[in-house]
């Protein structure tokens, strides 16, 4: 079995991510080793639970481990808190005490969603990621934000709260559709153009293996993608300055993506939101076209859309940005890159270029 490990080092906070194939039969003996908990809530969707959930809940029975399978609707539209309220009150019914901790087993979702639970049940109880989507994989499992939605906006209501450790089962991107391993490719595009020009370079330049699913360009990548984001997490955990560099196409994207009613995935969103603030970059004077075009080539690359979906109320886009998490003092921090493995992080951004940059990349003229 290939593995390897990486350190996030926070201190009394520090954690490892596991990442290789076949983990999810070693999850027991590692948790068994490890006495993070008593026993485990594993918390997934209808979806991922009904392929893994009892595989995960069986390695920690042969570990010695007690385990309670816990699921909820898949999708988006059960990221709020009334999903949250629901989880508590089945772990509160099923005993759940400080001693005891919580899997998520699943994409960013419930990674979100198992997260947030877990840092205000019982004031906090520890809990691990196994994240089960190329997305998750690369970003959301890993630096300890958590959250939920509500109607004004997405992630608006969370927390940063660490997991105690990644496992990271590359062989489960198998049974991913190709769309939604194509969404996760938005994000490890991210780091390259935000910190990383050589890595930009080498995911085009691997691209037919990383869609074969090689593990030997797979497990490279998302080590790189983790490593990248640790990096970045140990210097600013709390996203107070460096680590908005990883709401590179961000801002525009979960206003896309909030706009769509959640019915446009997070990366295909994020990847509109990447061309968006590559344009805006061009207008703000910070970068020129060059800089587009090789964002879109490789977005392209990897038959992600570029484009605003006909239809999007650009009104509506506009409230999303203007209630975007990021948003301090009513001024919306934007990542703009100026070459690709360099960005900048301002607010000093004219509402007209915004518009202007908005209306760049519709497919089709929008609705006033």
């Amino acid at each position: 079995m290939v593995q390897q490990t990486i350190q996030v080092g926070l201190g009394e906070r520090s954690y490892t991510i596991t990442i290789g194939t076949g983990l999810l039969e070693r999850i027991g003996p590692s948790l068994q080793t490890t006495k993070i908990a008593n026993r485990y809530a594993i918390i997934s969707d209808d979806q991922v639970g009904s392929l893994y959930g009892e595989q995960v809940r069986k390695s920690l029975q042969q570990a010695g481990i007690a385990s309670e399978l816990i699921l909820f609707p898949h999708g988006e539209a059960s990221k709020h808190l009334q999903t949250i309220g629901q989880l508590a009150s089945v772990l509160a019914e099923k005993g759940f005490d400080r001693g005891d901790g919580l899997v998520a087993l699943g994409g960013g979702v419930t990674g979100d969603i198992t997260g947030f639970l877990a840092s205000i049940y019982m004031r906090g109880i520890p809990f691990v990621q196994v994240p089960t989507s190329l997305l998750a994989q690369v970003d959301s499992s890993v630096g300890g934000k958590t959250g939920v939605d509500i109607p004004q906006g997405k992630n608006l209501i969370g927390t940063f709260y660490q997991p105690k450790a990644v496992f990271i089962d590359t062989q489960v991107l198998k049974t991913l559709a190709a769309d939604e391993f194509l969404s996760g490719m938005a994000e490890v595009i991210k780091y390259g153009v935000s910190l990383d020009a050589e890595f930009f370079n080498w995911i085009g330049d691997n691209c037919a293996a990383i869609l074969a699913l090689k593990p030997a360009v797979i497990i490279p990548m998302i080590r790189k993608c983790c490593e990248l984001k640790a990096w970045v997490v140990e210097q600013d955990e709390r996203e107070g300055g460096l680590r908005r560099i990883l709401n590179f196409g961000h801002t525009f994207g979960h206003a896309v993506e909030a706009a769509s009613g959640y019915q446009l995935s997070h990366g295909y969103s994020i990847a509109i939101g990447m061309r968006a603030v590559a344009e805006l970059s061009v207008r703000c004077g910070y970068a020129d076209k060059a800089v587009v075009e090789a964002i879109l080539t490789l977005l392209h690359q990897y038959q992600l859309p570029t484009e605003i979906p006909p239809g999007f109320d650009r009104a509506l886009l506009r409230q999303y940005l203007s209630t975007d998490k990021k948003t301090i003092g009513g001024r919306i921090f934007f990542v703009l890159p100026e070459a690709i493995g360099k960005v900048r992080i301002t607010d000093q951004v004219q509402d007209a270029d915004i518009d202007a940059a908005l209306a760049g990349v519709y497919s089709s003229p929008p609705i006033k």
